[in-house]
């Protein structure tokens, strides 16, 4: 007869990496009703009844399930069943998988999916002359991997209008040649020139590519995230109708946070209707309690937000320092009001002035509204002078890195660096500063735009070379290395922290929720050459089994 104290489940074997700071490893772990009921050694065994599962570690690592503090799922979801070009950089292949796609799809109105990288083509730019020799007959719309910009065909431009005496909207660039007419290269807001005329995918759709993408973030370990985007944006549908039905079906297994897009076309008048959609929106597993801003674009394509003017390819001063698309002094007053009501504020903060702006607007709430616990948070944080990197702490901003991109790389070292310049290139994601000066670290993906795997983003964190990169390839600016330790605090309880899941999630600690993931090994254990390899064989929110390898 089982004992009426016994766990409905214990993890033994260990090691156990708690991330907690009184007890920060054990062997054992016990759950019951959901929630961790003992965390220890052999005393732990005391807790196993006739009715315990019990799961042998086997010496393989458990850990705190991981929070990515900044993805896109239903997107994500979506492009793994379109057209999908993100795991190769040539084009020949690029223009052989559109080709298949769409011999495969006969009637599909557009050809789309995405995911293409800059790298592969010179200035990171591809024209419609390419995509029109593959399909001449339809409308073609591929958004690039970072997602601030869309390869087009020229039937899609055609279809849109867009022609020499189209202009640029304020918010984006149409890429034209010498006399002035469009190659096919959409640049940021340009982009919605022409998704706006596609159609949207059916609920089913969007349902079947969220629940995709919940099956792939399940089997890395992750257990909760924050939607990076949530409303209606460039070629993005609004994630939210898949999200309830999601939870009202029950199929909605991890945590998640909704970060609503700020509609940068409108102004604080739209405040009152994102409150109203707070309200409205949160539901079970989901709650859409942050606002999502984002402030400039990326580098390689000169649109992320710099404090002074980016290189031309000999080396000199151009006149573009980059897209601010919020104007400063209006973005100091929205986040005031935005924090007043107690959202948070999330935002896409990549070049050095945006993140200037973003950690300006900050200080404008504390100033005005007191300390709240809102938990702001900027994502990405590519150039960041020095002079801001204390802020961070000062002003109870997180830091939300999305480390896999801080290594050598074609996009880095051909499209960034040289328009960068060495001072500002060396201010390139200050990881080891920020955490010296004591910023709250958060850690996410941005899926699709890179790997949602956090395993190869801790591997980068630590070692600062890309998992793949070839043998003898140089560490990407060593100083802004981070231990291990620091790396998954980051993914685990600094994403809680950000998520406001951190009284309940994050570390494995008695009372918490058992989100929970076993690794096939302890990377802490092996050397720091060797994180990427490792595997997640087992994954679990509230003590239930969620994702488990063949091998598990």
């Amino acid at each position: 007869m089982s004992h009426p104290q016994a766990a409905d489940l214990v993890l033994t074997g260990g090691p156990v990496h708690t991330v907690d700071a009184a007890r920060s490893r054990a062997t054992a772990v016990a759950v019951r009703g959901g929630r961790i009921v003992a965390v220890g050694h052999d005393e732990v065994h005391e807790l196993i009844g006739t009715g315990t599962e019990v799961v042998d570690l086997a010496g393989r690592l458990l850990l705190p399930g991981f929070q990515d503090a900044h993805v896109h799922p239903q997107g994500a979801g979506t492009e793994l069943g379109l057209c999908h070009l993100n795991d190769t950089v040539d084009p020949q292949e690029y223009l052989r998988r559109v080709r298949a796609y769409a011999d495969e799809h006969p009637d599909a109105e557009w050809i789309t999916g995405g995911g293409w990288s800059m790298e592969a083509f010179p200035g990171g730019t591809p024209t419609a002359a390419l995509l029109d020799t593959v399909v001449p007959d339809r409308p073609v719309f591929l958004p690039n991997r970072d997602h601030h910009g869309a390869w087009v065909n020229s039937r899609a431009l055609e279809r849109a209008g867009i022609d020499a005496r189209t202009p640029d909207p304020s918010d984006g660039r149409i890429e034209r040649d010498a006399d002035g007419n469009p190659t096919g290269m959409l640049q940021e807001g340009a982009a919605h020139l022409v998704s706006r005329l596609m159609p949207d995918p059916t609920p089913e759709e969007q349902l079947a590519a969220l629940l995709r993408a919940q099956s792939v973030l399940h089997s890395y370990g992750v257990t909760a995230w924050q939607d990076a985007i949530v409303g209606e944006y460039a070629n993005m549908t609004d994630p939210t109708p898949a999200y309830h039905e999601a939870v009202d079906r029950g199929l909605l297994t991890a945590r998640v946070v909704g970060a609503l897009w700020w509609d940068r076309g409108r102004g604080g008048e739209q405040i009152p209707e994102l409150a109203a959609r707070r309200e409205e929106l949160s539901r079970g597993r989901f709650r859409a309690t942050s606002v999502k801003v984002m402030q400039d674009g990326i580098a390689e394509n000169h649109t992320a937000a710099l404090l002074g003017p980016y290189l031309t390819r000999c080396g000199c001063a151009s006149d573009n320092s980059g897209l601010s698309f919020v104007e400063p002094d209006e973005l100091k007053k929205y986040v005031t009001e935005l924090d007043a009501l107690g959202f948070q504020v999330h935002f896409h903060a990549l070049g050095d002035r945006a993140v200037r702006e973003a950690l300006d607007a900050v200080e404008a709430a504390r100033a005005a509204n007191g300390w709240r616990d809102t938990r702001h948070h900027l994502a990405h944080l590519q150039v960041v002078h020095p002079e801001d990197v204390p802020r961070f702490r000062a002003l109870g901003a997180t830091a939300n890195l999305q480390a896999l991109w801080a290594a050598h790389e074609p996009q880095m070292d051909e499209l960034t660096i040289p328009f960068l310049g060495p001072e500002r290139a060396a201010w390139q994601y200050p990881f080891g500063d920020l955490l010296r000066a004591g910023a709250t670290l958060a850690a996410g993906s941005d899926w699709p735009v890179s790997s949602p795997d956090p395993l190869a983003a801790l591997h980068v964190a630590v070692n600062r070379v890309a998992p793949d990169a070839p043998e003898g390839t140089p560490a990407f600016l060593p100083d802004q290395k981070i231990d291990l330790g620091a790396a998954v605090a980051a993914y685990t309880a600094g994403s809680a922290h950000a998520n406001h899941l951190d009284d309940t999630t994050g570390s494995i600690t008695v009372g918490r929720l058992a989100d929970l993931v076993v690794l096939d090994r302890d990377p802490f254990a092996g050397p720091p050459e060797e994180i990427a390899a490792t595997r997640v064989l087992q994954t679990f929110v509230d003590g239930r089994r969620v994702y488990a390898a063949t091998d598990a």
